[in-house]
């Protein structure tokens, strides 16, 4: 056992060493947020209720009976359980808040204050606190009531208008994409305001809506709308402003071929053994190949259709083409050790070691760190209920912590990238 000062840089810890992070939110948006700070060395403390966060029930997949969704989002973390409506319980939950440099929350806008634990309120007691907020569509009176799930949002945001095939129905993204969006714009949001706080010593409330999260990530297709007065449309894997830039056949199935600009579609071209389209007045520009697209991808599939898709993706890349095999996951995997970025890191030892997608972030000081497996539920809750209990009265003091009891570590399991 390895004690931790919470508000305390260990030796050698993540950039987030010493921050201390009070998760109360569930499922897939705050999970991710503060998955990603625990990764960077933040002391993260997962709430949930008695019966558990609600993806541990979310099977199958399923790894040693645990939901690997559960397992996917939940790594480097302690859990506490807490029922709120339970007086103690209530009472160690606004003790963890006031304790906090961190609070994150997904409940319905407001459903936090029956329970002390409002921004308000925490903030009247930790007045540094960075408190985080995530909903579905915001806190205003007419959103508020509105459940926020990722599917709705793909619904109502307008993305499945865009997803599929043209003659087809609409699709839904093969992830919950607006989650993660809002979970790392969270994340953003909550970096911020921990760099603000360093200047003022002032915490603030961060809110995020998985909705308004939509809107940005939908890019140049609300552009094209906000700013150009076009309504975009499914055009399956087209893409409306480029061309190629799609899947196209090859002799045993599709590869991604892609052509940016002009030097690109040179490129692609001249490897396809059909240099002369690059002069064709018809293909000039990028402007030409997109509007004249019916015409040209026949005249690109011709030499497509005579080789395989390893061996175009071999030979398209050597010539600087960008372009890539379908891949199922398994596949993206592979692709990823093969390019030697190491997408795979275990955590723990022998029969509790529980393996996970690398952090996607490099540092050239502060390495990502994978300390803990995702926890139990409850797993941490007599630790950290032991350390709420000899908690000091009063505010939490930002600048000096000292006086404060350590929250001690349960089997330091650490390896970092």
């Amino acid at each position: 056992m390895v004690d931790e000062q919470p508000g305390h840089r260990a030796a050698g810890g993540g950039a987030l060493s010493g921050v201390v992070v009070a998760d109360f939110s569930r499922i897939l948006a705050g999970p991710y947020a503060t998955m990603l700070l625990a990764d960077l060395g933040a002391e993260v403390i997962k709430v949930e209720s008695p019966g558990g966060d609600d993806t541990r029930s979310w099977l199958p997949p399923v790894r040693d009976d645990i939901s690997t969704y559960y397992l996917a989002i939940n790594r480097n973390k302690r859990s506490i359980a807490l029922d709120l409506k339970d007086p103690d319980d209530r009472d160690a939950a606004q003790e963890l808040a006031r304790r906090a440099d961190v609070v994150v929350e997904n409940f319905k806008p407001g459903g936090l204050a029956r329970f002390g634990l409002d921004y308000e309120t925490v903030a009247a007691g930790n007045p540094g606190v960075v408190y985080a907020s995530i909903s579905g569509f915001g806190s205003g009176p007419k959103g508020a009531s509105l459940p926020g799930y990722d599917l709705i949002v793909q619904a109502v945001s307008g993305l499945m208008s865009l997803t599929g095939s043209p003659t087809g129905e609409p699709f839904r993204a093969g992830i919950s994409v607006f989650d993660v969006m809002a979970g790392l714009h969270a994340t953003i949001g909550i970096l911020a305001a921990l760099s603000s706080r360093h200047t003022t010593g002032r915490g603030q409330h961060v809110e995020v809506n998985l909705l308004s999260s939509a809107l940005s990530g939908l890019v140049n297709q609300s552009s094209a709308y906000v700013a150009g007065g076009v309504v975009p449309f499914r055009m399956g894997n087209s893409h409306p402003s480029l061309f190629p830039y799609e899947p196209l056949p090859c002799s045993d199935g599709d590869l991604i071929v892609t052509a940016g600009n002009n030097g690109q579609f040179r490129a692609l071209v001249t490897a396809l053994g059909v240099p002369e389209l690059a002069d064709d007045p018809r293909f000039a520009r990028n402007e030409d190949r997109t509007a004249r697209r019916e015409e040209l991808r026949p005249l690109l599939v011709e030499r497509l259709r005579t080789r395989t898709t390893a061996e175009w993706f071999r030979d398209l890349s050597a010539a600087g083409v960008a372009c890539g095999p379908i891949n199922t996951i398994d596949g993206g995997v592979a692709f990823a050790e093969e390019l030697g970025l190491d997408p795979v890191v275990t955590i723990g030892e022998g029969a509790d070691a529980v393996p996970s997608v690398r952090n996607p972030i490099t540092f050239s000081e502060t390495a990502p760190e994978y300390r803990r497996r995702p926890p139990m539920l409850d797993e941490h809750g007599a630790e950290i209920r032991r350390w709420l209990a000899t908690a000091p009265d009063g505010p939490a003091d930002r600048q000096d912590r000292t006086g404060e009891q350590p929250l001690p570590a349960a089997d330091r399991q650490e390896r970092r990238a």
